[in-house]
């Protein structure tokens, strides 16, 4: 499917997504961009539907020629706080506001509009792989993440999340059975999967 350019060709629209949302650690980062008119690139794509390699390759392009771009980290102690899914769409809120040009319209990957009425905004399903803002917005957002997880991974080499990302893999799950979790995982989150008996933090 090819992406479409715009939602709505009046307004001056902002792709919005976010990266880490189902993690077990790790933050969970938001990013927000505008694309000038006519930008294309062959590669570009959900983030989740292109390689790592063709993602890294699009970061830097997307930046340099994006009109506008944000990208915004909300770590574990605020995702408890909020829950994940209000911790996502106050990601994409802020990231959306840090803008340095304002867009008329946001469109927001997901089947949930920002809770803040500041910019209208309507929700798309699927929206990063349906149109060329949100698209840039998941690759921002999902470069930006893998990127702090493996600065993370040095420190806390044995969760392999040089691998994972602080996804729920067996290896995670088997990792912190084994040592416990630390202070950047969500603890709210079910770490060990079904039947979780206890944890203890490292």
């Amino acid at each position: 499917m090819q992406l479409l350019d715009h939602f709505d060709e009046t307004k001056l629209e902002a792709g919005c997504d976010e990266a880490g949302r189902g993690c077990l650690a790790g933050p969970v980062v938001c990013a927000s961009v505008i694309l000038p008119k006519g930008f294309s690139h062959h590669l570009l794509n959900d983030s989740k539907q292109i390689s790592e390699k063709s993602r890294n390759l699009l970061r830097p392009i997307i930046e340099k020629e994006a009109l506008a771009f944000s990208v915004q980290f909300l770590q574990p102690d605020e995702i408890a706080e909020l829950n994940i899914l209000k911790a996502s769409l106050t990601g994409m809120h802020r990231a959306a506001m840090d803008l340095k040009v304002r867009p008329e319209l946001l469109l927001i990957d997901g089947n949930k509009t920002l809770l803040s009425n500041e910019i209208p905004s309507v929700a798309i399903i699927k929206g990063d792989g349906k149109y060329k803002n949100i698209a840039a917005a998941s690759i921002l957002a999902k470069t930006y993440r893998d990127e702090y997880m493996e600065r993370l991974h040095e420190d806390f080499p044995h969760y392999h999340w040089n691998v994972n990302k602080g996804y729920p893999t067996k290896v995670h799950r088997e990792a912190i059975e084994l040592h416990g979790a630390c202070a950047h995982h969500r603890l709210g989150f079910n770490l060990l999967g079904k039947g979780q008996l206890s944890l203890f933090l490292e």
